[in-house]
């Protein structure tokens, strides 16, 4: 009797135990979905990149059930984020936002970035493409590329600097090949970010600067810088009075740059799907469109097999034009 006691009380602990094991396995994911959510960007805040990440993570902690927190990691246009995002736990709390600079053409511009992103990324979603463009300062007398171009040559004896968000970017590049069509002696001259690239523009420290619409779009508007050419195959519809580089004879840029969203290599596939998901979500919204819209993005979903596929499409590209520049990787 006492025999038979002990084991239903063995049974009856057993059973407790499977059940307070089911429990926690449930409860496991649950817990991580309702955590933190770290969201890397690689530039200061204030600049178009941190305002896009904060449009979107405002509506992502609804989506996911989460706080999502935007984190500047500043510095080396954007090496410094990649590297915290390559050192993150590969367990869905942490992403990377960016645009095509980071994680596209740094790796063909400098020998040792400190991550691999075939090695140590997996991209998660893509939302927007964007184009690049030459802006110039208030102070400049300039109100279209030949004018630009003329008050270069004329006051400024054929010199000037044009600001660019970090060295060895595209817009360098882009500043390199204006001068070569245009007979000018420009150099670019490299910022941490767009912002304070933007603010010396605005301070008319600097005559222009190349940089995305995102960053330019908002002062455009105000009439404190004027955008006085676009890249890409057709005119921005956030700008459509505004002629692009190759209606003025500068081609080879209509391959638009993107911005997309990368975790840490290992990353469970379920919660990158979850996650992709819900960027899908958000930038449906009107509100969340619209906003994007403005400034000067084209919307447009990309899950992550498609945003893997045209980075590796777009960095193939530019593999190409930089080495046909001559330029080294320092």
């Amino acid at each position: 009797m006492v025999s038979d006691f002990f084991k239903r009380i063995a049974a009856s602990l057993s059973s407790v135990a499977v059940s307070a094991a089911l429990l926690a396995a449930i409860a496991a994911p649950v817990q991580a979905q309702t955590g933190t959510i770290h969201l890397l960007v690689g530039f200061p805040a204030g600049g178009g990149t941190d305002v896009i990440a904060r449009t979107l993570a405002e509506k992502l902690k609804d989506q996911l059930g989460a706080n999502v927190i935007v984190e500047n990691r500043a510095g080396a246009g954007g090496q410094i984020a990649a590297q915290a995002l390559k050192a993150a736990p590969a367990d869905g709390t942490t992403y990377f936002l960016t645009h095509d600079h980071t994680v596209s053409i740094l790796p063909l511009v400098v020998k040792n970035p400190g991550f691999d992103p075939a090695k140590d990324f997996v991209a998660a979603a893509g939302f927007a493409t964007f184009v690049n463009a030459l802006a110039v300062s208030g102070a400049t007398p300039a109100k279209s590329m030949n004018e630009y171009v003329a008050w270069v040559r004329g006051s400024q004896n054929g010199k000037g600097n044009v600001g660019v968000p970090a060295p060895a970017s595209v817009p360098e590049f882009l500043v390199k090949l204006i001068g070569e069509k245009y007979k000018l002696d420009l150099a670019a001259a490299p910022y941490r970010g767009s912002a304070p690239m933007i603010a010396d523009m605005l301070g008319n420290q600097i005559g222009a600067g190349v940089g995305s619409i995102p960053d330019f779009i908002e002062n455009h508007k105000a009439g404190k810088i004027r955008v006085v050419a676009v890249l890409g195959d057709k005119r921005q519809p956030s700008l459509p009075d505004v002629p692009t580089f190759a209606e003025l004879g500068l081609a080879g840029f209509e391959d638009v740059p993107y911005y997309g969203i990368f975790a840490p290599a290992g990353t469970p596939r379920a919660s990158i799907d979850r996650f992709a998901e819900a960027i899908s979500k958000v930038i449906a919204m009107p509100d969340v469109r619209d906003r994007l819209t403005a400034m000067g993005l084209t919307v447009g979903y990309m899950p992550p097999a498609q945003l893997a596929a045209r980075e590796h499409a777009y960095s193939q590209t530019w593999a190409r034009i930089i080495k046909a520049s001559g330029f080294q990787a320092q």
